[in-house]
């Protein structure tokens, strides 16, 4: 149970994690016997194993060499822990780079909240505009942006603009000039990104390797013989680029 506010509203909201991931884990087995291995906390310079008690974190500031931080000290410069989610700023969606979100959480009323909730809701949903905000979570202060999603809100946590790394210095990226390109290619090049554009469905994609890896465990499973290593075909030879795209249309109107 929290606190949304905008102004001097504040709305009693809950949240709830709005996907679940479904990554397939794995376990580390020994070959011979299939028991499970575990890892060890070993000291770099005398090669003794270490229990937990003796084990504090520590930043590097020149190689080898590290200040130790321990565990109390972090907590003293934790943020007041909080359960309100405070409104800064209300924006454009579109001004948002999606390389920013990360984490989706669903946003529902709290105990009383219903009418200020379907208020701001609505609002938001009439003007088009997406709310910036802070909370607490984890004992870290995240930046969260707050829009309209079907029926409810969506809080998707951000990363900070220092986090995202910039395409400046990247050496493939160096001597790309946009005004060497051929018109007629750029031309050709639009009609094909235009015949393949469709309206945007998330069910037509699957996670494939996902659902390969789980079919490979249950016919290992059932003690099924497998297939033999599949043999990579060979890249295609690169054609000329008008060539590509042409045929990339041919392609595309006869399918």
């Amino acid at each position: 149970m929290g606190t949304l506010s905008f102004g001097l509203v504040s709305v009693p909201v809950k949240l709830y994690s709005a996907v679940t991931r479904k990554t397939v884990h794995f376990h580390q087995i020994h070959t011979l016997d299939s028991g499970r291995i575990h890892q060890k906390h070993v000291c770099a310079l005398d090669g003794e194993e270490i229990p937990l008690s003796e084990i504090v974190k520590g930043y590097e500031i020149a190689p080898d060499r590290y200040v130790p931080v321990e565990a109390r000290e972090l907590a003293a410069l934790e943020p007041l822990f909080t359960r309100t989610i405070q409104v800064e700023d209300f924006v454009d969606l579109e001004e948002i780079d999606p390389i920013y979100f990360d984490h989706p959480y669903h946003v529902v009323p709290g105990v009383g909240g219903s009418h200020p909730y379907q208020l701001l809701l609505s609002a938001m949903r009439d003007t088009g505009k997406v709310a910036i905000g802070r909370i607490v979570m984890r004992s870290k202060e995240r930046l969260v942006a707050i829009r309209p999603r079907e029926n409810a809100l969506l809080m998707l946590t951000m990363s900070y603009g220092d986090e995202v790394n910039p395409t400046t210095g990247l050496r493939e990226l160096e001597g790309i000039d946009e005004h060497e390109l051929d018109e007629r290619e750029l031309q050709v090049a639009r009609r094909l990104v235009a015949s393949i554009s469709e309206p945007f469905d998330i069910d037509k994609y699957q996670d494939t390797f996902r659902e390969a890896v789980l079919d490979l465990v249950d016919r290992k499973a059932a003690g099924e013989p497998l297939p033999l290593d599949a043999q990579a075909e060979p890249p295609p030879e690169s054609p000329d680029l008008m060539e590509a795209l042409e045929a990339s249309l041919e392609q595309v109107a006869s399918g």
